[in-house]
Order: structure tokens, then C-alpha cells, then sequence
């Protein structure tokens, strides 16, 4: 069986890069994309199984796993609340023939990218300004506007990481967009593992 690549997402809350993963996943099966189950050390949520959306550890289990070097990237986002993705459980995915999707930050984006190489395609999604990414923030009502301005700030700074990826994808018309993304990930897919 062919072994499975890697597929690296990065973008500014808000410039459309879940609809365009969402896009991936529902209409190309052919791509045989599949996210990677990550780690966190919060509590499940309703119906979250264990192995399924996460990989549910205690705050102490995770930082056991930290010490070991068994995540390829992990993030604190609280005191405590650790979120990540395991080695072992993207290297047990790509044996199986799939392809890993990673949603990730900017940081975590850069450094699995640095840990798997070729293996790894990164993409950066872009928004075509930093007026029209406001405009979007406003558009989805589910922030305040000064969680708009905490994520504009976040923003300008991710935005500075672009140029650390295989390709920037400018989200300015979305059907386009999409296109672009499927294409350069197709190419990727296509060719041989290094």
C-alpha cells in the first residue's frame, strides 16, 4: 500500500480556510483525505469518543508525552488545557494509505512541515486584505468586537509566517480559491514519495 502524505492548513481566523478543507473532504473522496486524531488534556465534550475527534489524556499524561518527545507539535492554549498531534498516530495514519489533513497554527504549521519535508505540503490561506478579514469577522456575529481586534492583531502577525510555506492560497473569491487548492494538492499527491 502506498504510504499517505501530509497536508499542512494554516490561515487567519476567518479567512475561510475550514470551508475550504470542509470543500476537500465532501466532494474529493478520490483524495483520500483524512484529519489527524489530535491529543488534548480537556475533558470530552458531549458526544466526543476517545480515539474518534480526540485522544482524550490528563494535563499529567500529556506532559509525560511532552518530556518523551511524542508530539510533532503541541500547543498550551490555557494553564493546563494542552491540545497536539502525536507522532505515532500520524505515522499509523499515513501507513494506512491516508492522507492527513492538519488545520493547524501558524507555528504548528512551520514545524510539522520542518519534521516531514517533501512528505509534507504546506498551504497558507490568505485573506485578500486585512479590511476584507475585519468585514468577515463582523459578517459571522459570534465575536465581540474586541475578540474581532484580538484576532485582526493575531492576524497581522500570522500573516507574517506566509512566506514559510510551499504556497499561498489568496482566499479572495472562494469557488476560486478552492479550485486553486485542490489542484496544487492533486500535483502533490501525483507524485512520487521522495
Amino acid at each position: 500500500m502506498k504510504q499517505g502524505k501530509l497536508i499542512i492548513f494554516s490561515a487567519p481566523s476567518g479567512s475561510g480556510k475550514s470551508t475550504i478543507v470542509r470543500y476537500l473532504m465532501d466532494t474529493h473522496p478520490e483524495l483520500n483525505l483524512a484529519f489527524s486524531i489530535s491529543c488534548t488534556s480537556r475533558a470530552p465534550r458531549g458526544t466526543e469518543k476517545n480515539g474518534v475527534e480526540y485522544f482524550f489524556l490528563t494535563a499529567d499524561e500529556f506532559r509525560k508525552k511532552i518530556s518523551h518527545g511524542d508530539f510533532l507539535e503541541y500547543e498550551e492554549v490555557y494553564p493546563g488545557r494542552f491540545y497536539g498531534t502525536l507522532k505515532s498516530q500520524v505515522e499509523s495514519q499515513t501507513a494506512d494509505g491516508q492522507n492527513i489533513v492538519f488545520d493547524v497554527d501558524v507555528k504548528g504549521g512551520c514545524n510539522i512541515k520542518k519534521f516531514y519535508g517533501k512528505r509534507a505540503l504546506s498551504l497558507f490561506i490568505q485573506p485578500p486584505s486585512i479590511e476584507e478579514l475585519r468585514r468577515r469577522l463582523m459578517c459571522r456575529h459570534t465575536d465581540t468586537p474586541e475578540v474581532i481586534e484580538q484576532r485582526l492583531s493575531k492576524a497581522d502577525y500570522e500573516l507574517t509566517f506566509a512566506s514559510k510555506f510551499d504556497h499561498v492560497i489568496v482566499n479572495d473569491i472562494l469557488a476560486d480559491a478552492e479550485t486553486e487548492v485542490y489542484q496544487k494538492i492533486s500535483r502533490f499527491l501525483g507524485e512520487e514519495n521522495p
